[in-house]
């Protein structure tokens, strides 16, 4: 390399070369010291630190032969700092191929540990923002310049007023670090569809059943990054890549960044039913998101919704018989109350938000308004996110081959029967979960539940906190009416890396004798669930087929004290069809890049209460009282006002953008009802609902009442 070129390249390279982080009014700092600098004179300490480190990257720095073969001139431009314990951390590196970011900052990490700058005598850190011409390292010659020489040398200038600590500052181009962060993947059965195959691979050591999923834990299987980034568009203009790939705003510092989103959730559609004329569907929901991290630890996530609705008459009709306490018309199945629009339709706002913070590799803390869910299945009897958002805590212990979830709720009774002074009875509930990978194929899962209330002013019972306690105990010392306690069991077997099996078993009221006896007892209180899924279904890449049995005996999640059932506004926290049902479901799932279509077919026998006749309870609805049972023996499935649903659901549509998960499609729902005896809710009738719409998918909609 010529003198003159070598010139041109050292000035370049340190010309911005800062100090951001020193409070300078005077000669008091010292750069960094490499071990080949030390025992030098302290006014060529900046030229040595600059001379070796071009010297290391120069010589250990590997251009791609693709680079080269373009012709490619730019330059790599790298932000680093040198802490006080001597270590180079890379804080930012911005460059047009992703292999020279991946380059620079393995040269970076691999740097020694050298001696740090000193303030005023006081060893502190060091800023740098370096831009190196890839034309310079094409040449490997290191030159041979004397280190007190400033001949080809910029002295760096370290920040020389306070004032400028705004302007040190700095913001840089958004690399999407929600990959790597304690956020939650919305739960939508469509997204978690895409990653559910490398989730269930054999041998793996994931555990599948606490959802939604945080984006750390799924990306150790599933590729975020690779895989969504083959999804996007070749788009140069700010429009389309807002559009089709990226965030809408963004926003990255040193150690934080945020994204800012508008949503939509617009449907449009019509219904035929055999009773009722043609009429239109629609919902108009927008919304903002605004999420992101400070620091590596600490992950937020806010979402606020503001909608109108009208739906297909038979979820009109079950949102109206769930409406609350004080004039509101109806609550939203799975969102939430309602008040009456001008047209005499639903205006239902959500708001949903958290914090994730993970202390350490063990443990993970979410405190928010929103949902959770257990269970590998496409319902969960344990608890589902059928209900609307509720405030929790969640505690998540991850080791060895155990992930412990401990969730405490509270949540709301808003029926007119336990209203006081106008405000809605407040509950507690406390679960425990433990999934444990037995083998590389087998995972057992153990839960455990309570609910509880303020009786005798006693609040958020402190006995209910402690984390490794059981709850049947400890609901047995605070009284027998207290608390209501669940157990339950989940299993899944992996067969192959294509196919699984899962199951669960939710008891409310253990009794062996009545479990194992003959007559039918009403206390024979259980649920079971048996599934599988098949990937790849008959060598077809991306079909994914799920087949799924339920059943829940009579009186399962309600309880004798009007209060202590298991629901939440009106709607249940497991089953969507609460107790006295039984079910299957069938449903395959296919992805081709942004295209995708669902085909879903549900088929199950219930019983409904039959009005108020005699005020008997037959067990269908978790809120009754398990005082008013028509008998304590021959208790069955179905019992009460019988009926049989069929629903068939296919949906199609294509995703816009993949980092929103903004989606359009079209689906059709077919749903044919028939009912021993008239009901003004579950009328007997078969519908055709037509619906066309674009939505941001965050959030499982429910409509298989």
């Amino acid at each position: 390399m010529k003198l003159k070129t070598l010139a041109v390249f050292a000035v370049s390279l340190f010309l911005s070369t800062l100090g951001y982080s020193q409070i300078i009014n005077g000669n008091f700092e010292k750069y960094p010291v490499f071990k080949e600098c030390e025992g030098i004179d302290a006014s060529a300490a900046k030229s040595c630190f600059n001379q070796t480190l071009i010297s290391k990257i120069k010589a250990d720095f590997k251009v791609p032969q693709y680079v080269i073969d373009e012709k490619y001139s730019g330059d790599i431009v790298v932000l680093f700092e040198v802490t006080k314990e001597g270590d180079f951390e890379v804080l930012n590196v911005t460059a047009v191929y992703e292999d020279l970011r991946e380059e620079i900052g393995k040269i970076f990490n691999s740097l020694p540990q050298v001696k740090p700058a000193t303030y005023n005598g006081r060893a502190t850190y060091m800023q740098f923002s370096m831009p190196i011409p890839i034309s310079a390292l094409l040449d490997k010659e290191i030159p041979d310049l004397k280190y007190g020489s400033t001949e080809n040398l910029s002295e760096a200038k370290p920040v020389e007023q306070l004032a400028s600590e705004y302007d040190s500052i700095k913001t840089f181009p958004f690399q999407n670090r929600e990959y790597d962060s304690q956020l939650f993947i919305p739960f939508s059965h469509q997204t978690y569809s895409r990653f559910d195959k490398e989730m269930n691979v054999v041998g793996t050591n994931s555990h599948t059943s606490t959802k939604p999923f945080i984006y750390s834990d799924v990306n150790r299987y599933y590729n975020f990054k690779e895989k969504r980034e083959n999804l996007y568009k070749e788009k140069t203009s700010w429009f389309g890549r807002k559009l089709w790939n990226e965030h809408m705003v963004t926003l990255q510092g040193d150690d934080y960044w945020f994204t800012l989103d508008p949503a939509a959730d617009l449907q449009l559609g019509f219904e035929t039913a055999d009773n009722e004329d043609k009429s239109f569907t629609y919902n108009n929901t927008r919304a903002v998101i605004f999420q992101g991290g400070l620091g590596e630890k600490l992950n937020f996530y806010t979402v606020f919704y503001e909608s109108q609705g009208n739906f297909t008459g038979y979820f009109n009709r079950y949102a109206r018989s769930i409406a609350p306490d004080g004039g509101n018309p109806a609550i939203v199945p799975g969102r939430g109350i309602a008040a009456e629009a001008a047209d005499g339709n639903f205006d239902y706002p959500v708001a949903e938000a958290y914090l994730s913070y993970s202390p350490s590799k063990y443990f993970n803390f979410q405190f928010g308004h929103g949902k959770n869910f257990i269970g590998d299945g496409y319902r969960s009897l344990l608890l589902s996110d059928n209900a609307s958002p509720y405030p929790f805590f969640k505690m998540s212990t991850t080791f060895w081959k155990f992930r412990y979830t401990n969730t405490w709720m509270s949540l709301r009774d808003v029926r007119s029967d336990v209203v006081e002074d106008g405000s809605f009875r407040t509950k507690f509930m406390a679960n425990h979960y433990l999934s444990f990978n037995a083998t590389k194929r087998l995972n057992i899962g153990l839960f455990e539940n309570v609910i509880w209330t303020n009786d005798n002013d006693r609040g958020f019972d402190l006995n209910y906190l402690n984390p490794i306690i059981f709850y049947r105990a400890i609901e047995f010392s605070t009284g027998s009416r207290g608390g209501n306690a669940l157990i339950g069991l989940s299993a899944k077997y992996k067969f192959s890396d294509h196919f699984n099996a899962y199951a669960q078993i939710i008891i409310d009221e253990f009794s062996t004798g009545a479990v194992f006896s003959s007559t039918k007892s009403y206390q024979n209180k259980q649920g079971v669930q048996v599934g599988f899924k098949y990937y790849d279904a008959f060598n077809i890449e991306n079909l994914q087929l799920q087949f799924e049995f339920n059943q829940v005996r009579p009186y399962v999640y309600s309880n004798n004290e009007i209060v202590l059932n298991y629901g939440h506004n009106n709607q249940s926290m497991a089953h969507l069809w609460g107790a006295n049902f039984r079910e299957f479901i069938a449903i395959a799932r296919y992805q081709n890049d942004r295209w995708y279509g669902t085909a879903k077919v549900v088929y199950g026998k219930r019983g409904f209460e039959i009005g108020d006749i005699d005020d008997v309870y037959y067990g269908g609805s978790i809120y009754g009282n398990d005082e008013n049972i028509p008998s304590e023996f021959g208790i069955e499935i179905g019992q009460g006002n019988a009926a049989n649903t069929f629903i068939g659901n296919v949906e199609l549509g294509y995703i816009v953008n993949p980092s929103t998960n903004f989606k359009i499609y079209t689906n059709v729902l077919y749903r044919n009802n028939t009912i021993a005896a008239y009901d003004a809710v579950n009328l007997e009738e078969s519908t055709v609902w037509v619906n066309f719409g674009i939505r941001t998918d965050i959030f499982n909609w429910y409509f298989d009442y």
